[in-house]
Parts: structure tokens; C-alpha cells; sequence
């Protein structure tokens, strides 16, 4: 009598048990997906930037106002170079760190907003 109370208890605790597992399965293996396709996405622009000045110029850019910044005659350009910057559009600016992010790398930025 027992087990025939049991017996269709145990079947769905074990059916559910097995469902909730499959469903971590298929989530486990979607992210590794989305991690794989993000390292071949990178893998492929590091292999295209190998003959490309891209990154050279973007570094060179970044690099004058911090060169500049110790010249006591140069500071006021780049302070106002910087206050230009801001007043920009907001399109422009997102752009701009598109542009980084896909020069240096998506998981640098994403590290350094952390």
C-alpha cells in the first residue's frame, strides 16, 4: 500500500529533479557558446590588427594630452580640449568608446568600468 503511494511520489521528484538538470545542462552549455564566439571574435580582430596602424594612432591620440598636460604653456588646451569633449553629443561620445573598446579590446573596458 505504501509503495503504491510512493511509487508515483518518487517518480515526479525524480522527473522533476532530472528536468532541473537538463535545464542547467542546456544553460551551462549556452554560456560556454557565448564565451567561445567572444574569443573568436577576438582572436579574429587581434588577427586583423596585426597589419593595421589602428591601435598605434588611437594610442598616439590618447597619448598627446597626457604628454601635454606636463607643459605648464600646453595645460589650458588640453583642459579645454577635455571641456570641447564633454560638450559633445552623447551619440558621439558612445561612438568614440565603441571605437576604443573594439581597438583595445571589449574585455579590457568592460574590466575597467569594474
Amino acid at each position: 500500500m505504501i509503495q503504491q503511494l510512493l511509487g508515483p511520489i518518487v517518480s515526479l521528484a525524480t522527473g522533476f529533479l532530472e528536468r532541473k538538470a537538463e535545464e542547467k545542462r542546456a544553460v551551462h552549455e549556452r554560456k560556454l557558446e557565448i564565451i567561445k564566439q567572444d574569443s573568436n571574435w577576438e582572436n579574429i580582430q587581434a588577427g586583423n590588427s596585426g597589419s593595421s596602424w589602428k591601435d598605434e594612432w588611437l594610442t598616439l591620440l590618447f597619448s598627446v594630452p597626457l604628454v601635454m598636460a606636463f607643459f605648464p604653456s600646453a595645460v589650458p588646451y588640453v583642459i579645454d580640449g577635455f571641456k570641447a569633449l564633454e560638450e559633445m553629443p552623447e551619440w558621439y561620445r558612445v561612438y568614440l568608446g565603441v571605437i576604443m573598446a573594439a581597438s583595445f579590446g571589449v574585455r579590457q573596458l568592460v574590466n575597467f568600468k569594474k
